[in-house]
Parts: C-alpha cells; sequence; structure tokens
C-alpha cells in the first residue's frame, strides 16, 4: 500500500549537476525567506566544471531537497590542501531528516580519499541551529579567526 509519505532511505545523494541551480535557489530562499543574492547558477555551473569537486545534492522522487557546495582549497595561510564547506542548505520541509549528515558524510569519504583531512566552514555567531549542525559533525572552533573588511 502507498501511503504516498517518502522515508528517508528513498534519499539518493549525487554529485551536483549544472541543473541543480534552480533547486538550489530555491531551497536557499525558502530557507532564508528572501530573494538570494547569490547568483547560484554561475556558482553551479563553475563547481560543476571542476574535476576535484565535492558537491552533492539530496534528491527525493526526482526533486533536489538538499545541497552542499565544498571548495578544494589548494594551500594558503599556512594550511596545504583544505576543503571548505561555502553553501549549504536543506529545504526547512526535511529538515532534521539526517540529510545534511548523509551529504557530509559523502564529502567526507570523498575529500579523505584524495587525502585531504582539513574542512572548514564558517557559520553566523547566532545561527545555533546551523552551529549545532556542524559540531554534531565534529567540527570545533580552529586557530583561524574570520575576519571583514567592507569597501566603500
Amino acid at each position: 500500500m502507498d501511503t504516498g509519505v517518502s522515508r528517508l532511505q528513498d534519499f539518493i545523494i549525487r554529485k551536483l549537476e549544472e541543473r541543480d541551480a534552480d533547486d538550489i535557489s530555491r531551497i536557499q530562499e525558502s530557507i532564508t525567506k528572501e530573494a538570494g543574492t547569490v547568483d547560484y547558477h554561475r556558482v553551479v555551473e563553475e563547481e560543476a566544471k571542476k574535476e576535484d569537486r565535492v558537491s552533492f545534492v539530496a534528491e527525493l522522487d526526482g526533486r533536489v531537497v538538499g545541497f552542499m557546495i565544498t571548495y578544494i582549497i589548494h594551500g594558503g595561510f599556512g594550511l596545504e590542501e583544505s576543503a571548505w564547506i561555502g553553501l549549504f542548505g536543506v529545504d526547512p520541509k526535511y529538515m532534521g531528516q539526517g540529510i545534511g549528515q548523509r551529504m557530509a558524510k559523502e564529502a567526507f569519504i570523498l575529500l579523505k580519499q584524495i587525502g585531504i583531512n582539513n574542512v572548514f566552514s564558517s557559520v553566523m555567531w547566532d545561527s545555533t541551529d546551523l552551529l549545532s549542525f556542524f559540531k554534531s559533525l565534529g567540527f570545533d572552533r580552529c586557530e583561524f579567526i574570520n575576519l571583514k573588511k567592507v569597501i566603500d
């Protein structure tokens, strides 16, 4: 009997593709409740072309319901190669179901395979839900301090 309810095991995690830009924009707008300022079409197009990409989407019944875009940084500021989780989101209807955890675990496996052991991200100090998510993945404070300059 089909209840019309999808289960967590029905989700698939796959590599990011150019066609995912509209879905990523939709998810981000549903999280922030405002039109996005990021050109996701450009970001996704550039990321999908990279050979060393480690970016994923979560799909349910052919619809993207989550995304994680991870950038590989080839050295700098005293680090060897590392990765940066730059963009991440899960459709609010599907939050709390382990989708972000599964995307992160896929990213960690692939990063480890290519020899990258350090993964970074940045979280707004008052984003307690996102901070809790990253802590659940084993992230902690590090030796870096985020700095900002507004160019007039």
